[in-house]
């Protein structure tokens, strides 16, 4: 009998290469139907499937864009993830600066050279980028969400508890999908969000994010997995998450999973803290978060495989689970859709540093609708109520 993790892989790649195919022939159909090189400026519009990249002009950047798919692409680079580790390394090693993202099943990713010099794709990394991290201010707004029925989600539930008697997996991060509705727009969400790291593409989704996943710097690499959510207001908040059995199990497992990945990469592995806290303002009221920090020393060439190391830990422990390769599969058979960019990852890298986030509190546009996508980590002692509740919990606007 196959084992899931093989099976799952089989299956992904399978589903890269029909993604791969489809994409240059209806890419090349769409070209052919449509208006699109009627504007000179547009007429250097590229597919290379040698290369299999788009490549659009840097200067049409705030001019235009390209609908595919019902997406839209108006960045200078649009990649597949296996192209993306070789920009990494080569701005690493000629140490230019980039900003890029990377979705959660690795099939979509973005590389925008010199993003400091644009003002479409908008971001700030704990203080650094191009929009201000000074919160504009808060007028009268309305956010509603909707949330799937508890049977729904307890259908989910059960699919990823059964995956866990079997022993397929002992840590699962099931997520949702909750349609919201509010007078707000995405770049106004954007300004507004009160949050270390906030990411805006426009017409895919906004991100205000407080979970790091790495920091390369100084020769080291550090993570801070989060595992962990409370209401802040209640009595002893802090004690009552940190003593509790379930939550302690939950985050000893992803503290362990991520001091295995940072080894693949680097020396010297050690928990510099274990367990803390941190506050997070939610509309509803603030939350207690629990974080750990890792870290690891780099070799001394790093930055000159920046891409190859990075790609290494993907995709995060703290939102796939333990071991990863079944409790993908697992995931996969759960939620029954792609997350897309949810949970995947986006990173900054100034030219000496390197700062990644895990795209968490993410809310998406599809067409005229827009969905908050969140979710938690499901072990063997797990209370379906509990983690449905938290998972709504987590739905919020950080202002």
């Amino acid at each position: 009998m196959q084992s899931n993790s093989k099976i799952f892989y089989r299956q992904n790649i399978f589903r890269k290469i029909f993604k791969k195919i489809s994409f240059y022939f209806i890419f090349r159909q769409n070209i052919a139907n449509s208006k699109l090189f009627d504007n000179p400026l547009l007429s250097s519009v590229t597919i290379n499937p040698s290369r299999r990249d788009l490549r659009v002009p840097t200067n049409m950047i705030n001019k235009h864009s390209i609908k595919l798919f019902g997406r839209y692409y108006f960045c200078d680079m649009f990649l597949y993830s296996d192209k993306l580790t070789e920009r990494m390394n080569k701005a690493g090693q000629d140490g230019k600066p980039f900003l890029f993202g990377i979705d959660f099943e690795m099939e979509e990713s973005f590389f925008l050279a010199n993003p400091m010099e644009q003002q479409e794709i908008l971001f700030n990394f704990r203080g650094r980028g191009n929009a201000s991290c000074s919160p504009h201010k808060v007028a009268p707004y309305h956010f509603e969400s909707f949330p799937e029925a508890y049977t729904t989600y307890r259908s989910r539930f059960d699919t990823v508890m059964d995956g866990l008697k079997r022993g397929d997996s002992y840590l699962a991060n099931l997520t949702i999908r909750t349609p919201v509705s509010t007078s707000l727009s995405m770049r106004e969400i954007f300004l507004l969000a009160r949050a270390p790291y906030r990411l805006f593409l426009p017409r895919r989704f906004v991100c205000f994010s407080p979970e790091c996943f790495v920091r390369m710097e100084k020769g080291k690499i550090l993570t801070f997995p989060m595992k962990g959510t409370i209401d802040a207001l209640l009595p002893d908040a802090a004690q009552v998450i940190l003593r509790n059995r379930k939550e302690t199990a939950e985050h000893n497992t992803i503290v362990d999973l991520m001091r295995n990945d940072l080894s693949r990469i680097a020396t010297w592995v050690k928990v510099n803290r274990f367990r803390y806290t941190e506050e997070l303002l939610t509309h509803n009221g603030p939350i207690l978060q629990v974080s750990s920090e890792i870290e690891g020393l780099l070799p001394e060439d790093y930055r000159k495989q920046l891409g190859t190391l990075f790609f290494e830990l993907l995709p995060a422990g703290s939102v796939s689970g333990a071991p990863k390769a079944a409790t993908l599969a697992l995931i996969e058979k759960a939620e029954k859709e792609p997350r897309g960019y949810y949970t995947g990852v986006a990173g900054y890298f100034d030219g000496i540093n390197l700062d990644v986030c895990v795209l968490i509190r993410y809310i998406e546009q599809q067409g005229m609708h827009q969905y908050f996508r969140s979710g938690g980590g499901i072990t063997a002692q797990s209370d379906c109520r509990k983690e449905y509740n938290e998972a709504l919990q987590k739905v919020y606007l950080p202002f």
